[in-house]
């Protein structure tokens, strides 16, 4: 789940439109164009007719647009290229060329400072944020915003001043940079609350809820969630209604008041339905199927996911599809359908891992884009500047010229290339020394991982040969001894104690043998080990053990990798029982495509896995050593309270 942000960029295009001419009749307008001579008036009545044309033909009102531009420009007319530039690039972001917007938008902040007007440069900072915004390039966004706010509130425009914060909060949060967007939302509720603005109060309260429940502060955020529901309802507005209804089941969702949520899901899905909007039906299908899943209605809960699947399958929503595939492969493990559960998991992974690349693929294309841009406009001034030299030198220093330039350039693209093959040398000398160390530390760890399980190996043999041969022998001596004396009651009552004494203690010293290396794991391989490990601890009664595993009996797996494997489990449920207060684990092996996964879950008190950054504790440390050994990864996910799941992905 996550929380809804309530937008409201529309006004920053408003700022720079509100100085047209006012809005006539389309035909009126038409009729005075012909006999219109080429001056400012003409260039405010061709942007004045492309407003007409906005929302009904895009593509004529950019013709008059462009129009009114090239008119500005041939006349030198500033102020008419910087309003052809607020109205076109508006048609621009309809049609998602937020490139060609953002330049045009530098253009106009360039020629505002040109003319030093301060209401024109706020305007048109303001909309130049707005075009890093749609290119989710947050920071630049919020410097030009914040630039545009300072010269509002020096002149005195609180109204903008306060729209700009809401927008700034919005965009701090795209950020994570939640305290600074809790800092903007309270100064535009303050603002709101003052003037009596019901519309920027209700949205500002939302957004403001978000940041504060991405800060951990629930129960604030809660109250700012149901005061803009209350505002909403009061003004008519369903969609902020519907918005915060979501968020307000999903703080309690996030709360575990799993109760509260059912209604908030249930109407916000009422209302999703009457505004046919189909993400917001599918985060309430979402809602529903969470809430059912945690009073384990597993039927329900399906039904409920599978409605909110098809939606994000329907309109592409592939983030949130991702997500419940996550909430599939739970549903299955509840079920204890381990395999569906796994195919689920491997799709989300999948997806996922789609997702990342093709943000990577449309961020290079970006980075290509804007190359190619940069090439074409140097271009563009080589060849203005060539003309400019031409008109005003002989062809001789035109060639004379053009050679120095010719020699330059290729200096410096030898002087580039030569950096360039130094900086490759580095990076190939660091690489080397890198990968070096690597494997004198690997094979540091092999050898104290080897010379460990040998010590292990020779004192279990030395205990069960050597200290248990003469334990039995001495057994044997007192049974043989008691046939053959006359034992007092007392005497005799002491003597068989001492048997049970010596029985428990070959049987301890056999399970300290058994412990140091089970003759299991030598015998008949890992997974009878660890099932037999699990047996042994819910014998114990210490903590109740469940082994899971896939596709491990069948399979071959290297001793080595074996004995570290069993040792990584066996010191995770050691520290369970030591430290968790658990009553039940689960130990989960399996084995996919020559990759062997190993988790290990538990219901205990749970902890910060921050402090593991600088546990100094042997335990933790040796685990670290044979998952760096085996070259794999290490996941720990746990809370206070919440218990603790540790997740090793290794090659074996």
């Amino acid at each position: 789940m996550y929380q809804r942000i309530l937008f409201a960029l529309c006004i920053l295009l408003y700022c720079s439109r509100g100085n047209a001419q006012v809005r006539m009749n389309r035909d009126s307008l038409m009729q005075l164009l012909p006999a219109a001579k080429d001056d400012s008036t003409k260039v405010l009545l061709l942007i004045n007719i492309g407003q007409q044309f906005e929302d009904q033909n895009p593509a004529l009102a950019k013709f008059y647009y462009q129009s009114a531009g090239a008119l500005s420009r041939k006349i030198n007319y500033t102020l008419g290229v910087i309003k052809f530039i607020a109205n076109y690039t508006y048609v621009l972001n309809g049609e998602g060329a937020y490139d060609s917007s953002l330049q045009l938008n530098l253009e106009s902040v360039a020629l505002s400072r040109k003319i030093n007007d301060s209401g024109y440069i706020a305007k048109t900072l303001f909309n130049t944020g707005t075009s890093y915004n749609f290119k989710n390039d947050y920071e630049r966004a919020v410097a030009f915003y914040t630039e545009a706010q300072a010269i509002f509130k020096k002149e005195g425009n609180e109204a903008i001043e306060a729209e700009a914060n809401e927008i700034l909060q919005v965009l701090y949060f795209n950020m994570h940079q939640n305290a600074k967007g809790i800092e903007c939302g309270k100064k535009a509720i303050a603002y709101a609350r003052k003037n009596g603005d019901s519309i920027l109060l209700s949205q500002a309260l939302m957004n403001l809820g978000v940041n504060l429940s991405a800060a951990s502060f629930d129960s604030e955020a809660l109250q700012q969630f149901k005061e803009s529901m209350q505002i909403g309802k009061r003004i008519g507005n369903d969609r902020v209604v519907m918005t915060a209804l979501l968020n307000i089941g999903d703080n309690y969702l996030q709360r575990g008041e799993y109760a509260a949520m059912k209604d908030c899901f249930i109407q916000s899905l009422h209302y999703a339905k009457q505004m046919n909007s189909d993400i917001d039906k599918m985060l309430s299908y979402k809602g529903l199927a969470f809430y059912y899943f945690s009073i384990k209605d597993y039927t329900r809960a399906k039904q409920y996911g599978d409605s909110s699947l098809a939606l994000t399958q329907q309109n592409h929503y592939r983030d949130d599809e991702a997500k419940l595939y996550t909430f599939f492969s739970n549903l299955a493990y509840a079920q204890q359908d381990m395999r569906l559960g796994e195919q689920f998991a491997r799709r989300s992974r999948l997806l996922a891992d789609s997702l990342l690349n093709e943000s990577i693929a449309h961020k290079t294309q970006e980075m290509e884009t804007k190359l190619e841009t940069r090439i074409k406009q140097n271009k563009i001034d080589e060849l203005e500047s060539a003309k400019k030299v031409q008109q005003l030198t002989i062809e001789r220093k035109n060639i004379f010229n053009g050679v120095l330039i010719g020699t330059a350039i290729l200096m410096l693209l030898m002087g580039l290339l030569l950096f360039r093959n130094f900086r490759q040398k580095q990076k190939l000398q660091q690489q080397r020394i890198n990968e070096l160390e690597t494997e004198k530390k690997l094979t540091a760890t092999e050898a104290v991982l080897k010379g460990e399980e040998q010590e292990r190996t020779r004192l279990a043999k030395d205990l069960h040969d050597s200290l248990g041969g003469m334990l039995s022998g001495i057994k044997y001596s007192m049974n043989s001894m008691k046939g053959n004396l006359i034992l007092t009651p007392e005497t005799a009552q002491a003597f068989e104690r001492s048997m049970d004494m010596l029985d428990s203690s070959i049987k301890e010293m056999r399970r300290v043998a058994h412990n140091m290396m089970p003759e299991a794991l030598v015998k008949f391989g890992l997974d009878t080990a660890l099932k037999d490990f699990c047996n042994d601890i819910n014998q114990s009664g210490a903590l109740k053990v469940t082994y899971q595993s896939i596709g491990v009996s069948n399979t071959a797996i290297d001793q080595t990798a074996a004995i570290t494997i069993y040792r990584i489990v066996q010191e995770l449920i050691n520290n369970t029982m030591k430290h968790a207060a658990a009553k039940s684990a689960i130990v989960q092996v399996s084995k996919t495509n020559g990759q062997i996964s190993v988790t290990v879950e538990d219901d205990g008190k749970g902890f910060d896995p921050v402090i593991l950054q600088s546990a100094k504790g042997i335990g933790w440390t040796n685990i670290q050593s044979r998952i760096d050994f085996l070259k794999g990864t290490l996941d720990v996910q746990s809370a206070p309270g919440k218990g603790t799941s540790v997740h090793i992905e290794l090659n074996a």
